[in-house]
């Protein structure tokens, strides 16, 4: 009897952006069939989609025609398609912290990313000069130029929205550095967040590292002086088809969540946090922009309505906890500054 065909799942994204990394960096991990399709390249035969990365799903038939964006969702299809080396944790506490922190990176870290691409100016002409030879290697050299002036004024002009001015620069520029500093003493100790495997927090931090520790020259400088442990992590996240997983064995218990992955709850509490809360009411109140005060230091931005979904979210994740495990998560955000999320 003939074997029925596997058509791998299709991945449309570029290597300048962190979501994209993230998901090539899932399917890697889980060993799932994929194929790599650069945006805008002569091999994107995908449905238009605005962002990326977007996957698309084959058919019995190897048709095409199922697409989905959204790197957090697109995780939890794959956790209802594919039962091996999951990354969501069997404690429901641990779990929770996890989906945690993938948002604290996905939607702050990120902000650190967008910061060291688009602030310096050794980084602003790298990003300019590369990123549009992701979707064509031979484009014209007159056609290169045009990209790069547009893509350069473009990200550039979207400082201000998503936070990236002088008078952040503190908060953001702070932020990267404490977590740097927690990262490479947390991997003196461990190999991921959450024990011996990778979950969705690992892969969310991996996507806006890879950028930050291998790609902007000034984020790459830092990191190499402040945490060198994290610079190689970034390198080996990058394919972890390799790492061994026993079942769903590796993970840490809800007692036994290592004191340095824990210090980074009272650093979500001292920027994603009042973030969050702040954008939130600045979106109730219909204001176009918010201000709060981030580590002592004044932040203020363009309002989000993903943001505002974010915070949602978050919220619906510790609603589905049972009683005994959102006592267990509560006694763990304890004077953390995260308990704010869910008192406010």
């Amino acid at each position: 009897m003939a074997s029925q065909q596997v058509f791998p799942l299709r991945i449309r994204g570029v290597h300048g952006s962190p979501y994209s990394l993230k998901m090539r960096a899932v399917l890697r991990y889980r060993q799932i069939p994929f194929k790599w399709v650069p945006q805008g390249s002569k091999w994107d035969d995908l449905p238009p989609f605005p962002l990326i990365p977007a996957i698309a799903f084959p058919d019995a038939s190897g048709n095409y025609s199922d697409t989905m964006i959204d790197s957090s969702p697109l995780i939890m299809r794959l956790e209802g398609m594919y039962s091996e080396r999951s990354l969501v944790p069997t404690d429901a506490v641990v779990a929770f912290i996890d989906y945690l922190l993938e948002d604290y990176a996905d939607e702050w870290v990120t902000k650190q990313m967008y910061h060291y691409r688009w602030y310096y100016s050794d980084a602003i002409d790298k990003a300019g000069k590369l990123l549009p030879l992701d979707g064509d290697q031979q484009m014209p050299v007159e056609t290169l130029s045009r990209f790069t002036n547009y893509i350069t004024e473009r990200q550039i002009g979207r400082r201000a929205l998503v936070g990236s001015t002088e008078e952040n620069k503190p908060a953001i520029e702070e932020s990267f550095y404490r977590l740097l500093d927690m990262m490479q003493a947390h991997l003196e100790v461990a190999p991921f967040l959450l024990g011996d495997r990778p979950g969705r927090g690992d892969l969310a931090l991996y996507g806006q590292m890879t950028e930050l520790l291998r790609w902007d020259p000034e984020s790459v400088r830092i990191g190499i002086e402040r945490a060198p442990r994290m610079v190689n992590w970034v390198e080996r996240a990058d394919d972890l088809s390799w790492w061994d997983v026993d079942g769903d064995n590796g993970w840490v218990t809800r007692d036994a969540i290592h004191p340095t992955t824990l210090a980074l709850l009272p650093e979500i509490g001292l920027t994603y946090a009042p973030f969050l809360l702040a954008n939130e009411a600045a979106m109730e109140a219909g204001a176009e922009t918010f201000s709060c005060v981030i580590d002592g230091h004044p932040y203020s931005q363009g309002t989000f309505v993903y943001q505002r979904k974010c915070l949602k979210w978050i919220r619906e994740e510790y609603a589905k906890l049972t009683a005994d495990d959102r006592r267990a998560v509560d006694a763990l955000l304890a004077g953390t500054g995260c308990e704010i999320l869910f008192t406010s």
